[in-house]
């Protein structure tokens, strides 16, 4: 894949990629919110009560790469916010996992929203 500045975002969608898979409908998910640049779907083995993914349209590996794109990082946030303000009390923790050691198991950006309930400090 190139980089966001010369490669066209045409061309964002790595066909390899289980989250450019689940965008495009070759993989199901459980949606709670779709618009032009992202989808938000729940994660199959949640962490909290609510555990939801926000995923960016265009193919991005990391958040450090989706920080080249602050518009697109804040709507990302943005989103977040409404979910846990739709599926829960509207407190919630934001999580990008950047490589391997870190967690991060799709190498396509995606932030954890976790709310519902308490979240103990130190946990996820």
């Amino acid at each position: 894949m190139g980089n966001s500045v010369t490669e066209p975002a045409t061309e964002r969608h790595d066909p390899e990629c289980l989250f450019c898979r689940i965008i495009a409908g070759e993989i199901p998910s459980e949606r709670v919110h779709e618009d032009d640049l992202v989808i938000a779907f729940k994660d199959l083995h949640p962490q909290a009560p609510v555990h939801v993914l926000v995923v960016p349209r265009e193919h991005r590996r990391d958040v450090t790469e989706l920080a080249q794109e602050p518009q697109l990082l804040a709507h990302t946030a943005t989103v977040a916010s409404r979910i846990a303000a739709d599926h829960a009390d509207g407190d919630f923790r934001l999580v990008f996992n950047t490589g391997k050691s870190a967690g991060q198991s799709v190498f396509h950006v995606h932030a954890h929203v976790l709310a519902g309930g308490k979240l103990a400090e130190g946990e996820l």
